[in-house]
């Protein structure tokens, strides 16, 4: 199956390079040091793909509340919510286990993880962060299962001091609308090879009010609190271990979507559930040695090992007043190596990694497995070879490959074609992927005063079937119930990507056109039955051939004084096939949670020398009326005929007080809008004060 772009698009594309613009507010010719794209230090302007790079001080300016929020200003994202402990981002149109979370180099993703939207992402503490950066578009060869519509790596706090002295932080967020508090303080000490942080962030949600007409949202806040901690060592000079630690507890976050404390928005149903929590948990301890030159073949080493458990614990209550209580564990233990070396023929990166997942799964309903099966392995282990080589002068071309095998092992699990039945799954995958891209510099910057650059390529991305696609047995979407589908392939995408940068002294703007081929897609389908609570029998299989493609522009103008315009602007446009009813007909339709054409512009004004800011930022969408059957289906999210567009004004001011005090003030919404982010279970808050306070002792 193929599909072109529209020839208006092609011939618009220059224009509206032209008009949209950035969310970047540095210099236009300031470029960021990143990893993610290639695992070695480059600037962001010699990344040969699109790359977004966002740091505390915009997490701390901004007043993101969680990590997938931390996203919603990055062109090709759109971030949904089930609720607002809940958020998902869409990357190019993937969600879920097609997207990849890093925490300082460890997958976070884990063989639970489902597709659509999850929660999963908002356990990584987004005031904890010291910097994360995000790669869109397939990253498998480098990276293995999952990295389909993007990855991000998030980068924790580094060690830090006043003057050679002991230091601490002390951070406060308050906002009026979502009637939420939020504390963080951390304390860190550096001692000549030695440095410590150690950080505690602790959260209280209320129940958010939404615009002029929904007004309170009962039944949507939740309490949650962080810790984390970091210690480098230097052993010498040129070797550094580091020790990492993440904790975070999530108490009764509701998916107020499915409750009868919904409320109806343009028409959408309200849910019979009295209650629908979830209680999630997540520990991370990491060791890393991080050092240069070993023998002939190494200029730079990384090894590194990782524990990490997630739980999560499901408290249902039915219209019936029935309850169920189910979860599952998952234990993973990671570990990798990474090398690099300069070579006569480039610089070649090259590693292992290899993650084992132990998982236990619980359910009062079901003695034979809770949501995942019970009693059940995971292993992926991958060995990949990257190589970056100057063509010509102005050419660099980067190429790379990768072999994983993945093998799923679980002994306790319904039977589909015999409920009441446990059976075993025992399969393995394997796949070998590569990439190929270019950046081509057009011109010589020093004479002509404008850098312009083309980047592009091709990358492949796949993903093996997890625990969750084999053998879930829960709840889905609205109305939906899932069992296991055994016998399941591998997914297949291949992406293409041509995009330019213009850079100069006052102006900076990107231009990126990809096109994704998707292949044999795990795809959601009904079998025809009910089960006993009335819910819609759902399951897979690898029905899913299609495309997705989208153009994404940003770009920046310093107008002098101390003023700059930014913004961007997002257009999609992906159909797949699959069965929208029991017939098992395929039928193409629309992806899931198509991202509306989107956009946002701003104005910035910036004293360096003072610390102080303002900002004014509109955004802007339209409406959501591309769907799929069974976004039709989830009434509880998506009102009829879709979610409808929306523009929405945010001011922010910021000021140092003194040289230890740092002030933020905000007004959001200031139309008091009514809307929601497409696919999401409840409205965004509505008019509002925020108001953010960092001292540093």
């Amino acid at each position: 199956m193929t599909a072109s772009l529209p020839p208006w698009l092609l011939l618009a594309a220059p224009v509206l390079c032209g008009t949209a613009w950035s969310q970047d507010t540095e210099p236009a010719s300031s470029s960021e040091t990143v990893v993610t794209a290639s695992r070695a230090e480059r600037p962001s302007d010699e990344a040969p793909q699109t790359v977004s790079v966002i740091d505390a001080e915009e997490i701390a300016q901004r007043s993101y509340r969680t990590l997938p929020q931390s996203l919603r200003h990055t062109p090709g994202v759109l971030v949904q919510e089930t609720s607002h402990g809940q958020g998902s981002p869409y990357i190019r149109g993937f969600t879920g286990y097609r997207t990849l979370l890093l925490v300082d180099g460890v997958r976070i993703n884990n063989s639970t993880f489902r597709e659509g939207p999850n929660q999963y992402w908002s356990t990584v503490d987004a005031f904890s962060v010291e910097r994360f950066e995000l790669l869109r578009g397939p990253s498998s060869a480098l990276y293995g299962s999952d990295a389909i519509g993007g990855t991000l790596q998030v980068f924790s706090r580094d060690p830090f001091a006043t003057d050679g002295r002991p230091a601490a932080r002390i951070g406060y967020r308050l906002s009026s609308a979502e009637n939420s508090h939020v504390g963080r303080f951390e304390a860190s000490a550096v001692e000549g090879p030695l440095g410590v942080v150690l950080g505690v962030t602790a959260k209280q949600f209320g129940d958010v009010h939404g615009g002029s007409d929904i007004g309170d949202q009962p039944n949507t806040g939740y309490d949650e609190w962080d810790a984390d901690a970091k210690l480098e060592y230097w052993l010498r000079s040129d070797q550094r271990l580091v020790v990492g630690f993440q904790h975070v507890t999530q108490n009764d976050v509701p998916r107020t979507h499915s409750t009868i404390y919904a409320k109806s928005f343009e028409g959408s149903s309200v849910g019979s559930d009295l209650r629908r929590d979830l209680d999630q948990e997540r520990q991370l301890v990491r060791l890393q040695l991080d050092g240069e030159s070993i023998g002939t073949w190494v200029d730079a080493y990384s090894f590194g090992l990782s524990l990490q458990r997630q739980s999560e614990v499901q408290d249902r209550i039915r219209s019936s007043t029935a309850r169920t209580v189910n979860g599952f564990d998952v234990t993973t233990l990671g570990g990798f190596a990474r090398f690099e070396k300069q070579s006569s023929i480039g610089l070649l990166s090259y590693g292992i990694d290899v993650y084992h997942d132990s998982v236990d799964s619980f359910s009062d309903a079901n003695p034979i497995q809770g949501p995942v099966a019970d009693d059940a392995s995971y292993d992926l282990i991958g060995a990949y070879v990257q190589d970056e080589f100057a063509a010509t002068e102005r050419l660099d071309v980067t190429v790379g490959a990768r072999f994983e095998h993945a093998a799923a092992d679980a002994d306790r699990v319904d039977d589909p074609a015999n409920p009441g039945t446990a059976i075993a799954i025992d399969d393995q995958w394997s796949s070998l992927v590569g990439s190929a891209r270019f950046l081509y510099r057009v011109n010589d910057a020093e004479e002509a005063g404008t850098d312009v650059a083309l980047y592009g390529g091709v990358s492949q991305g796949y993903r093996a079937p997890n625990l969750s696609d084999l053998s879930r047995f829960d709840s889905a979407r609205s109305n939906e119930f899932e069992i296991p589908a055994p016998d399941l392939d591998a997914e297949r995408f291949t992406t293409f990507e041509l995009g330019t940068r213009v850079s100069n002294e006052s102006t900076r703007g990107e231009l990126a056109v990809f096109y994704t081929d998707i292949s044999d897609q795990i795809e959601r389908f009904p079998t025809g039955n009910t089960n006993g609570s009335g819910e819609f029998e759902i399951t897979k299989d690898n029905i899913g051939d299609g495309w997705i493609y989208g153009v994404e522009l940003t770009a920046s103008h310093e107008l002098g004084g101390g003023f700059g315009l930014f913004g961007n602007a997002t257009f999609q446009e992906g159909r797949v096939t699959t069965y929208p009813t029991s017939a098992q007909v395929l039928t193409e339709e629309y992806v899931s949670r198509l991202m509306p054409l989107t956009a946002q512009v701003g104005l910035r004004w910036e004293d360096e020398e003072t610390g102080t800011w303002s900002e004014l930022l509109a955004i802007g969408a339209a409406d959501a009326d591309k769907l799929s059957t069974r976004d039709k289906g989830d009434t509880q999210r998506i009102p009829p005929g879709g979610t409808p567009g929306f523009v929405v004004v945010h001011a922010r001011a910021g000021m140092r007080l003194g040289e230890a005090t740092d002030l933020m003030l905000a007004v959001e919404n200031l139309t008091d809008e009514d809307y929601r982010f497409h696919g999401s279970g409840s409205n965004q808050p509505g008019l509002g004060v925020l108001l953010g306070i960092t001292v540093t002792l």
